[in-house]
Order: structure tokens, then sequence, then C-alpha cells
């Protein structure tokens, strides 16, 4: 039985399941794989040097599958900042209707985007935040529990209470993103109220995944404990996977007086980063992971993956009615 949502239908997908953007990770041949097998693929706008290569990606997607697929923009501190308005302007000319967006002042995006007719799934990680974007009218909030990869925010609220929360306080339909990466996550998600979930380490560890092998079996073989946060004194805490250089950060914010940017730049320069899912050394620098690498089990093709996750969550609503029924 299909599971139809506000998001299927606002989207135009046949599963409420979104692949986040991460970067050097959301490129055409995942992002067309996810939404061939059914859900919303998203390019990372950012993982492309320029406006002119993001157009280049778009195109390439489109050869690869005709069903619906985004574009994120992040919006994140930056010694020097991105060319945000270009990238917006070019996939918006590319003929992109959806759009994730993410970070500080998002608002000015978001005012372009919705003069141009497009969708707007905004990632929040408090429910004050999002009750802002939604005056801002954005469609769909996306709400990152603690639990997740990357930026979980300041206030460490997990999944459980905040959808919850956003059940309780918001008026457009919401996603889950954080800590869901099998059925029963899905089904719980649903459950709290939310019209869809976003998954991000879940879909780093698919064959259509760009990064290396070795980080995907490196996922395969962590546990939920193989994850730390970084710049928790620079408050712009961030989940990575535990390595050396992740425990070394961590050593210098614990110093006396804490950690200053310069002293860490080298560490958490985003080249290293990218090294790590081009030659597959998880050692050599900073790379993003959620505590559902836990849950990860196998490296499926997205489409195995997608009609799993939606047979599984099924099974577990069948369940629970049938538990619901046999009670009354």
């Amino acid at each position: 039985m299909p599971i139809v949502t506000p998001l299927t239908k606002l989207l135009g997908i046949r599963v409420p399941i979104v692949q986040g953007g991460m970067q050097w990770v959301g490129i055409p041949q995942l992002v067309a794989a996810v939404s061939e097998a059914g859900g919303l693929g998203i390019l990372t706008a950012l993982t492309q040097p320029s406006p002119d290569a993001l157009r280049t990606a778009i195109r390439e997607t489109r050869k690869l599958t005709s069903k619906p697929f985004g574009v994120n923009l992040t919006l994140l501190p930056a010694i020097q900042q991105p060319d945000y308005a270009g990238y917006a302007r070019a996939a918006v000319e590319e003929g992109v209707t959806i759009f994730e967006t993410a970070g500080n002042n998002p608002g000015p995006l978001i005012e372009y985007f919705k003069k141009n007719n497009c969708i707007v799934i905004h990632k929040c990680t408090t429910i004050r935040h999002a009750k802002s974007a939604e005056r801002l009218g954005v469609d769909v909030l996306s709400i990152d529990g603690f639990e997740c990869a990357g930026h979980p925010g300041e206030e460490d609220i997990g999944g459980l209470v905040l959808l919850a929360r956003a059940a309780q306080e918001l008026r457009v339909p919401y996603i889950a993103s954080g800590g869901i990466a099998e059925g029963r996550g899905f089904a719980a998600a649903l459950a709290l109220g939310a019209a869809g979930i976003n998954l991000g380490t879940r879909f780093m560890c698919t064959v259509e995944s760009p990064i290396h092998e070795n980080i995907k079996k490196k996922i395969v073989e962590s546990t939920e404990q193989d994850t730390i946060h970084i710049l928790r004194t620079l408050h712009n805490t961030a989940r990575v996977y535990k390595n050396k250089v992740a425990e070394e950060v961590v050593e210098i914010e614990r110093k006396p007086g804490g950690a200053h940017f310069p002293d860490i730049q080298p560490l958490v320069a985003g080249v290293r980063g990218r090294k790590v899912y081009e030659l597959g050394d998880p050692e050599y620098g900073i790379w993003t992971a959620g505590i559902a690498m836990g849950l990860i089990k196998d490296i499926p093709t997205c489409k195995e993956l997608i009609d799993r996750l939606e047979r599984e969550a099924a099974e577990v609503a069948s369940s629970l009615a049938g538990a619901v029924k046999a009670k009354l």
C-alpha cells in the first residue's frame, strides 16, 4: 500500500523520502537514482565550484531522470561567502522548482524562490526558527533532531520531542531529519506527525553514492557511538565521524581559553573532507556522519533502500493498527 502524505502530493513523488543536500555527495548520479526510485533527490549547489557548474549538473541530472528533483543551498559562516544569489538564479533559470534551504538568514533566498513560484523546504533545528521560516512563506519544514549529521544546532533537542513539538506548533507540513535509516524510524516519524523523512547518512551508504567504497564500508562497520561533536565552543556545532582529526579539534577546544578558529582551520578544511570521500581514508580529514550509522548494515541501491523503507514502514503501521484493533 503506497504511503500518501502532503509531501508526496506537493512534490509529485511516490514515497515521502527526501535525500538531504550533502556537500560532495549530492551530485547527479545519486540525485537521479533517488528520484528514479520514487523519492526526492537533492543536488548540493555548493558542491559545484560556480553557478555555471551547477547549471551543468542540473542538465546532467535531467539526462538521468525525468522525475522531480531539487537543489540545496545552505548558508553557513565562511571567510569568503559563496555567490548564493548566483547559484539560486542559475537553478531557477534551469527550470528547478524545488529547493532545500538551510542556515542563517534565509529570508532573501526564500523570497526569491517564492517570487519564482518555487517550492521551498527549509531545514531547522529549533521550533522558533521553524516558525520564523513559516512566516517567510516556506512550503515545508525539515526538522533536524540532535541525532543528525552535520549541524544539529546548539540546543541538543532529540527528534522524539522536537517532532512532537512541531506537531503542536507548525501549520505547514514538516519532514523528520536525523537518526532515521530503516522502516521503524520512518513509521515513527509519520506517527509523530511528519509528512516524510529526510535521509543523509543512509543515502551516503548506497551503491550510487559517489563516495569511496572504503568509507561506505566504514559506515557499515561503525556504531551509533562513532560520531563526535566539534566546534561546540565556537557555537557552530557539527556532528562528524570520530577520527583522529576530529578528536584533535576537540582537544584544542578543551584547552584553557578555548579555541580560536585559526587554531583549527587547517584541521576542519573542507578540502580534507572531500579527499576522504575521494581517497577512501576515513582518518584523513573531517567528514560528517550521523548516529544512524548504528542502524546501517548494508550498501543497497537507492531503489532497494527506498522500496525496503516503504515496505518496512507499512508493516510497522499495519502491526500497530492490529494491536489497537485487538485491544478494542
